[in-house]
């Protein structure tokens, strides 16, 4: 008669279990495996295509990723580089996608997809702008890259979009410097409002408001019976602008201080502040 024994019998139990456990998690890591590693790289790219389809970007960035990790020499490795940074992109995550931007554009500089490369960059500093007057560094860097795109491929396809965002970032940094100006001008501090005006005709040359700025030099520099100046900034203006309403207002304005007794008695400045509203 034989007499079991409960004790090897348990430990028999968890040998099995621990088996079994093991051999599950093998079988999985192997499924995984079959998913990944063992993917040609065209199954492999359709992949991450089914999940970019699938709305899934994220999922869809590391799956190109890992096309060129695996398969570095296939022609399909610097294709997935630039689908990897739209999909980085599109998840928001624009970091990563930066990276990966800066990497292609270094590594393949004469590639057929480079030009998009350079306007996805672009782009990826443009949908970080948040709040201009609080923040300007990206407005700024949207605005040089978009300006690189242009510089780069004047003709290409991405051109005008990237003319039309260079030049809303452009008007978006101008308008800053214009809002600084009005208020140092509202308070009397002429030379530093000067100095934002001309920061706008300087370097904001493509935006919409050098009119306006030229307007202020205008009443700015008659502020300070600047009259030359004055005059230069209404011919610019005149000469670049004939039909802006702001150059109508400056034009009205030097009859206004160029005609009336009342600046020899109030000065220039109580002239044109009483004549003319310059802060609307």
């Amino acid at each position: 008669m034989t007499i079991s024994n409960p004790y090897s019998s348990a430990v028999f139990a968890a040998l099995l279990s621990l088996f079994l456990f093991f051999s599950a998690c093998s079988s999985n890591q192997n499924t995984d495996d079959l998913d990944q590693i063992d993917l040609p790289v065209d199954s492999l790219y359709n992949k991450a295509l089914d999940s970019v389809y699938n709305g899934n970007p994220k999922e869809a960035a590391s799956l190109f990723e890992e096309v060129e990790r695996q398969h570095p020499y296939s022609s399909w490795a610097v294709k997935s580089q630039i689908m990897a940074a739209w999909a980085y992109y599109e998840a928001n995550d624009y970091p990563r996608a930066l990276s990966t931007l800066e990497r292609f554009i270094e590594l393949y500089p004469a590639h057929e997809d480079t030009e998009y490369a350079y306007y996805l960059r672009a782009l990826c500093y443009y949908e970080q702008i948040v709040d201009v007057e609080r923040d300007a560094a990206m407005t700024k860097r949207s605005m040089d890259a978009f300006s690189e795109l242009l510089r780069r491929f004047p003709d290409g396809v991405y051109a005008q979009d990237g003319q039309l965002k260079r030049d809303l970032a452009s008007s978006n940094l101008a308008g800053k410097e214009m809002a600084v100006g009005r208020f140092y001008l509202k308070q009397g501090y002429i030379s530093a409002a000067i100095n934002r005006f001309q920061t706008v005709t300087d370097k904001y040359q493509t935006s919409n408001q050098v009119p306006e700025a030229l307007y202020r030099l205008t009443v700015a520099y008659n502020m300070m019976n600047l009259d030359d100046e004055a005059e230069r900034a209404l011919k610019v203006a005149q000469y670049n602008f004939p039909n802006s309403p702001w150059t109508e207002k400056a034009e009205a304005l030097m009859g206004v201080v160029g005609s009336s007794d009342e600046t020899d008695q109030k000065g220039v400045v109580g002239s044109i502040i009483s004549r003319i509203n310059i802060f609307k």
